[in-house]
């Protein structure tokens, strides 16, 4: 690999931490109350993509069309309940290996930057305890278009001041992949190799990271 590379660029929920369960109980809470079915198959179809997007699919078997604006207060309302939920989020949650994962970026004198398309990334950063280890979060609430959009993606880059092709970057989500790979980065998939076959590597987990590997 004669690329070298100066930054990594994180995605949040499902590789430095898990908080599909706090997600999950937050659209399920949503999806009872409106009287639509939302189970683990729905949900799965949720990851890396925006709240908003979210919600068309949560409202795709409803028996009535909404409008803009109460979907954005359903949003809103959704938001809401996971905001509660992860208040009580601790360091703990953290996924096993992902502290060290950062601490070794940081040793090896990377920049390391969020790329997430939750809007609540600072606040569940913050909750997490590493927000030290981060240089940049970009802003999902500012991207003009979600993953897999390469936008979020060319953000955090350039929240580093590193070009995307001298970037690695790690999603779980296919959508999450084809956005790191639009923006330019060499894409680390984490996860299920079949899912994420559009990646240029794949590793089981954020614990499987060595940073270093990549720079030989």
């Amino acid at each position: 690999m004669s690329q070298t590379y100066k930054a990594v660029l994180f995605d949040l929920d499902g590789v430095l931490a898990d908080s599909a369960r706090e997600h999950y109980a937050a659209w399920k809470r949503l999806a009872d109350e409106l009287g639509l079915a939302f189970d683990e198959q729905k949900n799965e179809r949720l990851k890396g993509v925006s709240r908003m997007a979210s919600l068309d699919i949560l409202l795709e078997d409803a028996p009535r069309p909404y409008s803009d604006a109460e979907k954005h207060a359903l949003a809103t309302r959704k938001n809401g309940y996971y905001q509660a939920i992860i208040q009580k989020v601790t360091p703990d949650a953290l996924l096993p290996g992902a502290r060290q994962a950062l601490e070794a970026c940081k040793a090896l004198g990377l920049k390391t930057a969020l790329a997430s398309a939750s809007r609540n990334a600072p606040l569940l950063i913050d909750r997490l305890g590493i927000g030290p280890l981060m240089d940049f979060i970009a802003d999902a609430g500012a991207a003009k278009q979600s993953k897999p959009a390469p936008d979020i993606f060319l953000m955090a880059a350039k929240g580093v001041a590193v070009p995307p092709e001298r970037c690695l970057a790690l999603d779980d989500a296919a959508a999450g992949v084809l956005s790191a790979k639009a923006a330019g980065c060499y894409v680390v998939g984490v996860g299920d190799a079949d899912i994420l076959a559009a990646a240029n590597a794949i590793i089981p987990d954020i614990a499987a990271f060595d940073p270093k590997s990549y720079l030989d």
